[in-house]
């Protein structure tokens, strides 16, 4: 049987720490008959309306709360409801507190008609105020969560979650049926079908989401330290400039990166951070992409990044896991986060299918997306760098690359084809094309090359915390700087990208 609000709010908050912002309903409808029904679900549930807002505390941090209650009326939307909904919305941003919104709802209550309805734009128009206001706004979705629900405050949040096997939707099966004549395959709206498509961040479950909730608000409440000054402690003492880090050869590099024991980006966060929350991604824990809150060394962020390989197979880059990109891009922004790209990838998806999912297209709007991001971008070249698919998570205020990372715009047996019709002067290629870390640093990308033994498989612990150290030092150091510097060097960088005539 499905929790209660009450019963899920006792969950989710430190034990007596739960403080209701509900005020009394005293307005009544003319109709008889809902006026009824309004009585007998208030007797059923002890509580007046679909909706209990408060304030309370999780691991010591206060947040207030918002969550339906769908033993009254199906936790349907009415004007009260909304309005008490609003006000909270509306008192947590005031007091600049992160919010949590509970849904669970068959949509707008039907017996009170357009108004109701309406009322979605008053919620709405609420949590995009709380939104800009640069609070964390975090959502559960509920089994279910349908209709003006779904389609307006529910699926809004920085992060929207989920219960497992949750159906969520904005047209009801019965409505589906009656109008199509068909009925609508139930795993289209299931929780776990939307994770799959980078539509839900995560599906937990409700024992679980008090611990999930926590960790995520611990980053995203979190203020940056400052940066650090420098000291043999302090820096990096492995990251050394490119102009002296010895220079793998080009072709090697390449075996290297895809050297299936080479850590991905999962081991380098799950080795790096001090506080991670992984969510999921289009493809779930088995898709090419990797998006994270992580805290770096006391520096908060947001991560989004390429994992290449499922172990022997190759993960290709969808349009989707673009499209997640950008979403989570604008979700760092309006938090005021950092956002951390970390790049490894043999390359977008190139398929029939990707041409008609618009994967071109999708790789134009990350570039522009990422170009134009207000908060500070922080690229890691980790590993492969693969084509279009690649260069979508590079513009950015700063690149760190790993020594044997290399970006071209094919792979180089690719290349090799192009050029000489066949695959077999693939290495010459490489070692001609100028696609290594170094190289790389010499045209404007690469703005540190982080050192590595000839194959960090050899070293993951070692790699991956001098590769951590460099991210950690980048990212005190970006935020550090007032945000109109830091743009016009943006936009200076990227004027002079390719141009060797342009080095100082």
């Amino acid at each position: 049987m499905s929790l209660t609000a009450h019963q899920l709010i006792g969950l989710l908050v430190d034990p007596g720490s739960f403080v209701s912002w509900d005020e009394p309903v005293t307005a009544e409808p003319r109709d008889a008959a809902y006026r009824a029904s309004l009585a007998r679900a208030r007797e059923r549930t002890g509580i007046d309306e679909a909706v209990v807002t408060g304030i309370g505390r999780i691991g010591g941090g206060q947040a207030a709360l918002i969550a339906s209650e769908f033993g009254f009326l199906g936790g349907s939307i009415g004007v009260a409801t909304a309005e008490r909904i609003t006000r909270a919305v509306e008192q947590a941003t005031a007091a600049r507190l992160p919010l949590i919104a509970l849904p669970v709802s068959g949509g707008t209550r039907m017996q009170e008609g357009s108004a109701a309805f309406l009322c979605m734009l008053r919620i709405t128009a609420a949590v995009q105020a709380h939104r800009a206001a640069g609070l964390p706004y975090l959502t559960y979705l509920r089994n279910p969560t349908m209709g003006g629900v779904f389609a307006s405050w529910g699926t809004l949040g920085h992060l929207v979650l989920a219960e497992p096997e949750a159906r969520l939707g904005f047209l009801g099966p019965r409505v589906y049926e009656e109008l199509r004549g068909v009925r609508l395959p139930s795993e289209v709206q299931r929780a776990e079908t939307l994770a799959e498509r980078g539509l839900v961040d995560a599906v937990v479950a409700p024992e679980e989401l008090r611990e999930v909730l926590r960790r995520s608000l611990s980053v995203l409440t979190r203020r940056a330290l400052p940066a650090p000054p420098p000291s043999p402690s302090s820096a990096p003492p492995a990251t050394v400039p490119p102009a002296v880090a010895e220079q793998p050869d080009a072709w090697e590099a390449v075996l290297r990166t895809r050297d299936p024991d080479r850590p991905g980006t999962r081991e380098l966060l799950r080795r790096t951070t001090e506080q991670l929350v992984l969510l999921d991604s289009p493809g779930g824990r088995d898709g090419a992409l990797v998006r994270a809150l992580a805290v770096l060394d006391g520096q908060p962020a947001v991560v989004v990044g390429q994992q290449r390989r499922a172990g022997a197979r190759e993960r290709p880059f969808t349009a989707a896991d673009l499209r997640s990109v950008r979403r989570t891009a604008r979700v760092a922004e309006q938090l005021g986060l950092p956002l951390v790209t970390v790049v490894d990838t043999a390359g977008a998806e190139l398929s029939a299918q990707a041409e008609l999912d618009g994967v071109a297209v999708e790789i134009a709007h990350c570039l522009t997306t990422l170009l134009s991001l207000r908060t500070p971008v922080l690229a890691v070249l980790l590993g492969q760098g693969s084509g279009g698919g690649a260069l979508a998570l590079l513009p950015a205020d700063r690149v760190l690359a790993a020594a044997n990372a290399w970006l071209a715009p094919l792979p180089p047996e690719g290349a090799s084809a192009i050029v000489h019709r066949d695959g077999s002067h693939a290495p010459d290629l490489a070692r001609a094309q100028g696609i290594g870390a170094h190289d790389l640093a010499a045209v404007g990308l690469v703005d540190t090359v982080v050192p590595e033994l000839p194959d960090a498989a050899d070293e993951p612990a070692a790699f991956c915390a001098r590769l951590g150290r460099a991210v950690a030092t980048a990212l005190a150091d970006l935020t550090a700087t007032p945000t109109t510097d830091r743009l016009t060097a943006r936009t200076t960088r990227h004027r002079r990208l390719g141009d060797l005539t342009l080095r100082l």
